[in-house]
Order: structure tokens, then C-alpha cells, then sequence
């Protein structure tokens, strides 16, 4: 109980932080900001609130100008069962990844998330 308080606390001071320290967003011409958001469609992240690799993954999403579908399986059961029979493990962060070709990628690993964003959206050197 009192560990599920404080990972609660610091998890709101840490997503808080996430909202006043947001680096600035990737600016990009409409039409390349159309296929960018074409793409993001594509893509949804099961994440917690308060979880700092989901934090992580969140600031490059804005940092990359990219808006995608947020799944909370802390709050909605049907994205946990989705996770654990889909993904194959409950675990967040995970990038669900819809292919063209309608096959579905699970990718967990905050840093493996990043750097797959950044080859996609934006420049993969970026720090």
C-alpha cells in the first residue's frame, strides 16, 4: 500500500515534470506533417502516467511532432489483455506498429522505441 502510494507520487511529480520540461516540437512543412500524422495513425503506445521510460518515449513523441493513440492498461483492462495476448507480456512501454501490409509489431524497450521513432520521424542521430 505504501509503496503503490509513493510510485504514485513520484510518478505525478515525474509526468508534471514531463509537461514543463517538453523540448521544443519538430517543425515541419504541411505536407510533410500530413504524412507524419498518415503514418502516427498507424502506431498507439501502452504506457503508464507516471512510468519514466514511458515519460521518455512520450518527450520524443513530442519532441518529433508525432501524436499517436495513447493505451493506458493500468486503467482500461481491455488494453492489458490486448498487451499480454497480443504483445506477449504485460510491459509498458510498448509501440503497437500497424505495417502497410496490415501485419502488427509489438516493440517494447524505451530506447529501442526511440530510436525506431527517430529512423521514422525524424533525424536517428539526434541525441
Amino acid at each position: 500500500m505504501i509503496i503503490n502510494l509513493l510510485r504514485n507520487g513520484i510518478g505525478n511529480v515525474l509526468a508534471c515534470a514531463e509537461q514543463l520540461t517538453r523540448p521544443p516540437r519538430m517543425q515541419r512543412d504541411p505536407q510533410k506533417q500530413a504524412q507524419v500524422n498518415e503514418q502516427a495513425a498507424r502506431l498507439a503506445l501502452y504506457q503508464y502516467r507516471g512510468c519514466p521510460f514511458c515519460i521518455k518515449v512520450r518527450r520524443e513523441l513530442h519532441r518529433l511532432n508525432v501524436d499517436i493513440e495513447m493505451r493506458d492498461p493500468g486503467r482500461n483492462p481491455q488494453y492489458r489483455q490486448e498487451l499480454l495476448e497480443q504483445g506477449g507480456r504485460i510491459m509498458v512501454p510498448c509501440l503497437r506498429i500497424q505495417e502497410e501490409d496490415g501485419q502488427v509489431r509489438w516493440m517494447y524497450e524505451s530506447s529501442d522505441i526511440v530510436a525506431w521513432l527517430r529512423q521514422q520521424f525524424g533525424d536517428a542521430t539526434t541525441a
